[in-house]
């Protein structure tokens, strides 16, 4: 079939709308004979009608598979160059205490952003030894937490947290091993919201102050400079940015050597993956290869030992492993000018969207999608799969190609949202968050619960739930206090 005029150039008709392009999909997602989906041995139709939707749904073993893929990538890489790597899993992308372990089985260590990110770490016990902690306004409470709990690296992310880890590392006789984290300057190409190493932004310290700073960490007794972080961006396809922002953290990670040790370089993460047919990120061993022969070559160049690099993936590791399950509810035809004329695009709204995917809102990030409780000879159109939210960018993937005898009740998957989507989800209209499940050899388990509206009802002191005669915690809550008893007293209230 032709191409509907207001597709987007990336996106083709395709030959067969029910297939699954490979590389975008999980690995373990075909559909049967009889037209339904099975996703690591579970019946996807069986599995949205015992579990419910909207349901995010993630292949246990290809998490694993993924964290073991690129750890033993950059470890092979950097062996053949003389040094060593560590692989931190960043969780920010998706975290759980079942995820926690599984990349921690996998010997990834772990990067958290947050005192509740460490929290769920440790409530899977994780030696906090291997976490590394990140954050540009980490509190004080969290350092301190951190460090009493013997986080193993917390990254330094601005002058005025250099006296905050030395306080409290020296409260509790300890002497903290840090990072510092650097803007290289290194633009990635990708989104202007995602692109973390320029200069006009959040993150980091310049180079220019970079060896002042050094000196001052360097000055304080009870922290231990480790090397220098840079981070240049997320859902980076090549490995030319990384390769730039080591060469000139090397010149800088040089000069640093002749005040004491740097036995490390952290190169943050931000590897892309592939969200349509379209996307082509070049594989992870690949990379690793590139940036260690660039690392190698830089500290040849200046006659220094190659440090050992870090690296923290999060997306590459969890993303392309999970789905998530939607149910159609409407669908609804709209007629616009396609180049000159009339063009229809199909409207096929969901019972989810921007509070279990922000990324098309935030980002304009796109996905792919495939009808997956039945299969269908009919021929493809355009379509934009749309929210219930009240916002009209409320869109879960701008645009794609589905049979178009979609209808009402349809069950609709949605790839690669094992990444930045239950993380970044949200209470919007107070649509409770759905759970997430594990699937793995023909069997899936609940690794996190999905909230009720009685769950959002509990954190509201004024909701009523029944309409039974007040506990006697709830009458403490609902007396009034003294200055409410006074104010009735003054106005005659006798109640």
């Amino acid at each position: 079939m032709a191409d509907n005029p207001l597709a987007p150039a990336w996106l083709s008709a395709p030959d067969d709308a029910n297939a699954f392009a490979q590389g975008v999909w999980p690995k373990n997602l075909h559909r049967t004979d009889d037209g339904s989906v099975v996703f690591a041995g579970v019946n996807l139709t069986q599995l949205a009608a015992r579990r419910g939707t909207p349901l995010y749904v993630l292949d246990e073993g290809e998490v694993r598979e993924r964290a073991a893929r690129v750890r033993a990538a950059f470890t092979s890489a950097f062996e053949r160059v003389g040094s060593t790597a560590e692989v931190y899993y960043a969780g920010k992308a998706f975290l759980s205490t079942e995820i926690a372990r599984w990349v921690t089985e996998e010997q990834l260590r772990i990067d958290v952003a947050s005192g509740g990110e460490l929290a769920v770490v440790l409530a899977a016990g994780v030696d906090p030894a291997r976490l590394g902690f990140h954050g540009n306004n980490k509190s004080r409470d969290e350092i301190d937490r951190a460090v009493d709990a013997g986080v193993g690296t917390i990254v330094i992310d601005s002058e005025q947290e250099i006296e905050r880890v030395a306080a409290a590392a020296s409260a509790h006789g300890r002497v903290q091993r840090v990072r510092l984290r650097v803007r290289s300057g290194v633009h990635a190409h990708t989104h202007d919201f995602l692109a973390t190493a320029h200069e006009d932004q959040k993150f980091g310290v310049a180079l220019a102050d970079v060896e002042r700073l050094v000196a001052g960490i360097r000055g304080q007794k009870s922290l231990e400079f480790v090397g220098l972080h840079c981070h240049i961006g997320s859902q980076i396809f090549g490995s030319d940015g990384f390769a730039e922002s080591a060469a000139r953290l090397i010149a800088v990670h040089a000069r640093l050597l002749a005040g004491g040790a740097v036995p490390e370089l952290n190169l943050g993460g931000g590897f892309g993956i592939a969200y349509t047919a379209a996307d082509e990120p070049d594989e992870i061993e690949k990379l690793a290869q590139h940036i260690a022969q660039v690392v190698a070559a830089e500290c040849e160049n200046l006659d220094i030992p190659v440090p050992v690099v870090a690296f923290e993936p999060g997306r590459y590791i969890v993303g392309p492993a999970g789905i998530t399950l939607y149910t159609v509810g409407t669908t609804k035809s709209v007629v616009l000018d396609g180049d000159g004329a009339p063009a229809q695009r199909l409207y096929v709204s969901v019972d989810g969207g921007m509070s279990d995917n922000a990324r098309p809102a935030l980002y304009g990030a796109d996905y792919s999608a495939r009808l997956v409780g039945r299969a269908s000879d009919v021929e493809p159109v355009l379509v934009r799969v749309a929210g219930k939210h009240c916002e009209s960018g409320d869109i879960v993937v701008d645009a794609e190609y589905l049979p178009g005898d979609v209808a009402p009740s349809d069950l609709l998957a949605v790839a690669a949202t094992g990444a930045y989507c239950w993380s970044l989800s949200s209470n919007y209209n107070y649509l409770p968050r759905p759970a997430v499940v594990a699937v793995r050899d023909g069997h899936d388990r609940v690794i996190v619960r999905g909230e009720t509206e009685d769950d959002l009802l509990a954190r509201d002191v004024g909701a009523r739930l029944s309409t039974a005669v007040p506990s006697e915690a709830q009458r403490d809550v609902d007396a009034p206090g003294p200055l409410a008893r006074a104010d009735r007293a003054a106005q005659g209230d006798q109640k």
